[in-house]
């Protein structure tokens, strides 16, 4: 499932969808942990202000992965708490590369997009 908002504007509703995935607690497994490929997931909330600055960021590379043997998605602490518990997230964003069920790099707080890449392309390697 993509990742979605809605927005108002002058009466109307819009639902703009964006390249990276929406994880849950219940597709966690099959979308990650089972995944062929390396999977990059936010740790975010709504409400937290350095997530909604690394959003954009990681929406900018999902459109760049976009076709490639990767995954990009979110996953909101809030709504599958269980799930960040897991995996020791304490501190929000935090940004786990999962490649054949583990994670093999963590990186909290906002991160530059090359930073991000290198991980990524670390992964896939």
């Amino acid at each position: 499932m993509r990742f979605a908002d809605v927005i108002e504007l002058g009466g109307l509703f819009l639902i703009i969808y964006f390249m990276a995935l929406a994880f849950t607690q219940d597709t966690f497994s099959a979308d990650v942990l089972k995944s062929s490929v390396p999977v990059l997931v936010d740790f975010w909330a709504p409400w937290c202000g350095p997530c909604k600055i690394i959003g954009p960021i990681v929406e900018e590379v999902a459109k760049q992965y976009d076709g490639k043997a990767v995954k990009i998605g979110k996953l909101n602490v809030d709504e599958h708490a269980a799930v960040a518990s897991q995996y020791g997230v304490m501190s929000i964003p935090t940004l786990m590369i999962f490649k054949n069920g583990v994670p093999v790099a963590q990186m909290v707080g906002v991160q530059s997009k090359d930073k991000i890449m290198d991980a990524l392309e670390k992964a896939m390697a």
